[in-house]
């Protein structure tokens, strides 16, 4: 999708749809809208029984002096916050995918309202991938009507096609077929997507995982036909500030291994990559911006799957570390590749590491599937991933990781087992994973779980299947270390 941001008269542009807001109270908020116009528009939806509920659209004819073909009216929360100029613009956009031009005159008095308003609208635009001739079409393109002064328009701008694109392209990754989206196509796409910018991208095979110790990836990887990989991504710019590593959950299709899902359990689980969708989305976005902070990203790929060769419950595995872990459950598959990758990050000294993972069901449980948990060894770190997520509309909230609660990945016959008592999984999880990196090294775990995939109705700028969830949030991060 295109972007342009103007301050020219919303009322005069010629397109497909303007889109405006509607406010509890019956009031049509826009910028650069008269008060006529307004007031025109509030009537005529008034007549269509527009209730104004917040995510609600409603769309009418264009009223005298507006050359849009429509009108399309979004409801707003009365606060006007970025959140709800962010998922106002993106169902409107949604409710109108395949338009040729969009006019979007929400209000945006200053940048960040702006930023939140052009982020909406191409998010909500953009069709999620759909394999047929009967796919639903992109928006192509967008213009948004501001007063913002021209030097803050061309920073957000910038900032608000990097995201979306980092997004957009985890999405799509995620909404892949598994079978047609291996660990080794996993790594193909990296190479791929990366090709042509600063990024160093090597991917290591079974053989080199065995060499390198990865006892995680392997075992879980052993029972498929498509074996396993860890790709690496290394981008170095001249000047950077920081050494970030970002880790991220690459499950290419999630079976649960001998320890079998229900059926309805594996419909959604070509999304349980969706961390190292996120992960490698935004080290591209790092890299185009050419943000001054160096970024290792580690993606560990496998495909979870029963057969002769699986690992077994009772299993003992050797991690890179050295650790020795019991498998009791073959469906806590993911911390066993993480933990290799964390470990293997660590030993690179990095300034901070950030793992993004759908790791959990005790993440849904806990936090529902708008909200992410994110926890670590270190609170100032939770709070900037956390801040970081809030100015592009991710939501973290911060969960403990009990010391009391250590006891309970005890085994008899290894270092670690890799599940722990019934209640609490998110947080064992968390525990588990803390293990592989060394306490003076600052690293924060986000348990996306529940909005990196959204199985339910579309909202605001979210669409079915893949959301993309995080990739923004580490796009704001290394942008705000970088400085």
């Amino acid at each position: 999708m295109k972007l342009r941001i103007t301050d020219t008269d919303p009322a005069a542009a010629r397109a497909d749809v303007l889109v405006v807001g509607v406010t509890a109270d019956g009031r049509v908020v826009s910028e650069g809208l008269t008060d006529d116009a307004a007031d025109t528009i509030a009537q005529d939806l008034t007549r269509i029984g527009c209730d104004a509920a917040t995510g609600g659209t409603w769309r009418i004819p264009s009223p005298a002096g507006v050359k849009a073909t429509s009108v399309i009216a979004t409801g707003l929360p009365d606060d006007r916050s970025p959140e709800g100029l962010r998922e106002g613009a993106g169902a409107a956009l949604r409710a109108v995918r395949g338009a040729r031009a969009v006019v979007v005159a929400l209000p945006n008095a200053d940048p960040d309202e702006l930023a939140a308003v052009c982020e909406g609208a191409l998010l909500g635009g953009h069709a999620p991938l759909f394999l047929g001739a009967s796919a639903p079409a992109s928006v192509d393109s967008v213009t948004v009507t501001t007063a913002a002064p021209r030097t803050a328009r061309a920073r957000v701008r910038k900032n608000v096609l990097a995201d979306v694109a980092a997004t957009t392209l985890a999405r799509d990754l995620v909404n892949q077929p598994p079978g047609a989206f291996t660990p080794a196509d996993f790594a193909q796409a990296a190479k791929r997507e990366l090709s042509g910018l600063p990024v160093k991208v090597t991917a290591w095979d079974p053989a080199r995982l065995v060499k390198e110790r990865m006892g995680g990836i392997v075992a879980v990887g052993q029972g498929s036909a498509n074996p396993p990989r860890l790709v690496i991504l290394e981008y170095k710019p001249a000047g950077a500030k920081a050494h970030l590593a970002f880790v991220g959950k690459g499950i290419t299709f999630d079976s649960g291994g001998l320890s079998l899902k229900t059926a309805k359990g594996m419909e959604t689980m070509k999304g349980d990559m969706g961390g190292a969708a996120a992960v490698l989305a935004a080290t591209k976005a790092i890299a185009e911006l050419g943000l001054k902070v160096r970024v290792s990203t580690y993606l560990a790929c496998a495909e979870n799957m029963p057969s002769g060769t699986a690992q077994r419950p009772g299993d003992v595995i050797t991690m890179r570390d050295g650790t020795t872990v019991e498998v009791l459950n073959t469906d806590a598959e993911g911390r066993l590749v993480l933990a290799d990758a964390l470990a293997y990050a660590s030993e690179q000294k990095p300034d901070a590491i950030i793992d993004a993972a759908t790791l959990t069901g005790a993440q849904m449980v806990a936090l529902g599937t708008r909200l992410a948990g994110v926890m670590g060894n270190d609170e100032l770190l939770q709070e900037e991933v956390r801040q970081a997520g809030s100015e592009v509309g991710e939501g973290f909230w911060p969960m403990p990781l009990p010391e009391s609660l250590r006891a309970g990945l005890s085994s008899p016959v290894a270092d670690l087992k890799n599940i722990g008592d019934q209640w609490g999984g998110m947080l064992y999880a968390g525990l588990f994973l803390q293990s592989f990196v060394p306490h003076e090294i600052p690293w924060a775990h986000l348990d996306i779980a529940g909005p990196a995939f959204n199985e339910w109705s579309e909202h605001g700028f979210t669409p079915r299947g893949g959301t993309g969830f995080a990739a923004r949030t580490l796009v704001e991060f290394a942008r705000r270390r970088a400085g």
